[in-house]
């Protein structure tokens, strides 16, 4: 795709984000000009709108999973990695909420990278949890939904805007010791 094929296609998606989260009945039209283009463009670039909402999903999954491999889940120490994926994912999921919520059209792009997603997030557990992080009897399953429930309540409880490595940190501590006393210093704040 030329360079300004890619922008108006960036253009588009952005827009449908910002207004489908807002309004999920809103028309190509709108989302046409929010994003500044004809609504041939649109049009020519989407054959339909369920084709503009499947690549949004797509899109924002992309992004997620480039998130998680930023985090570098496979080589940096399990509690670096578990705390600059969690931060990254906030961000993501901050900024694409709507498009990550859609739900992924089985064997679809968002779909297999959802999988893949899940599966990074259960080996990076796997190897935390041979480092001693998290309880050799945990079951790995368990703790990724409750991982993914605790960003979703760090992203829906956090009306003030706290910064994406505060609650990171927030995240990762209740993850891995709950409301058990610990020391001062948290282990995922030597993660930073």
């Amino acid at each position: 795709m030329r360079a300004d094929a890619e922008r108006s296609v960036r253009a588009i998606l952005e827009a449908a984000e910002a207004l489908l989260a807002e309004d999920p009945n809103a028309s190509m039209e709108q989302i046409a000009a929010a994003a500044g283009v004809a609504r041939t463009t649109i049009h020519r670039r989407f054959a339909s709108r369920q084709a503009l909402v499947e690549e949004l999903a797509a899109s924002a999954a992309r992004r997620l999973a480039r998130a998680v491999e930023d985090g570098r889940p496979d080589t940096a120490p399990p509690l670096v990695a578990l705390h600059r994926i969690t931060a990254n994912v906030l961000q993501v999921k901050s900024a694409w909420g709507f498009a990550l919520g859609l739900p992924a059209a089985p064997g679809g792009p968002a779909d297999v990278l959802h999988r893949d997603i899940a599966d990074r997030c259960l080996a990076l557990f796997a190897r935390a949890q041979r480092d001693g992080l998290i309880d050799a009897a945990a079951d790995l399953d368990w703790v990724r939904r409750v991982y993914y429930a605790l960003i979703g309540e760090a992203l829906h409880g956090d009306t003030g805007g706290t910064d994406p490595d505060t609650l990171a940190v927030r995240v990762v501590d209740s993850l891995l010791y709950g409301a058990a006393p610990r020391s001062r210093t948290s282990a995922s704040a030597h993660a930073s």
